[in-house]
């Protein structure tokens, strides 16, 4: 028996304090293996039961702060996608309070188309400038060569000025926004000089 006490006090010199609370608990088993009598847990049992109790609690309450995070990240995304273009529709409705006042300009004064021209133009490029402002613009077609990546033939026509392959005419606009093609230009291409 004394030589097991004196191995106890050489490792104790040498173990970390868990090796010694280890050693301490399977010292407390050992006498449970050589036959005593039941006893209540020991300080040291209770101590483990306590730091794995805290442990757990620790555990669940790091999973419920990432849950909740995670959920308060998604509300988040969420509410910054769906008022996204709060700035685009503000610019837009400028244009529409334009357009308003042109065509009531038009029905005041029918005989004048000069000025109701004019006021569309204006409007349209106002519209143009909100557009460039947001990152979309015009893609450029007409005496351009025909890209299929930009561009949407929807016919062909002999043309004494455009070269064979050359968009002659421009039946719709196509649009980018930043470089994503939003619409394809429709064009006529050119199938060169009539013969």
């Amino acid at each position: 028996m004394q030589s097991h006490d004196q191995n106890n006090d050489a490792q104790t010199s040498d173990d970390t304090p868990f090796d010694n609370l280890l050693n301490a608990f399977d010292d407390a088993h050992s006498d449970d293996e050589l036959g005593a009598e039941a006893h209540a847990p020991s300080g040291v049992e209770e101590s483990l039961e306590s730091r794995l109790l805290e442990s757990n609690r620790e555990v669940l309450r790091a999973r419920a702060e990432l849950e909740n995070f995670r959920k308060r990240m998604q509300r988040d995304s969420d509410q910054q996608l769906k008022y996204a273009n709060v700035p685009l529709i503000r610019d837009l409705v400028e244009v529409v309070d334009n357009l308003s006042r042109a065509t009531e300009a038009a029905q005041q004064d029918s005989a004048n188309t000069s000025a109701l021209r004019d006021g569309v133009t204006m409007v349209l490029n106002q519209l143009g400038a909100v557009l460039g402002k947001f990152g979309c613009k015009r893609i450029e077609s007409v005496g351009f060569t025909f890209d299929p990546n930009i561009h949407e033939a929807i016919a062909q026509m002999p043309s004494d000025e455009y070269a064979v392959g050359m968009v002659a005419q421009e039946v719709a606009a196509g649009y980018m926004l930043q470089d994503r093609v939003v619409r394809p230009s429709s064009v006529i291409v050119s199938t060169g000089k009539a013969s």
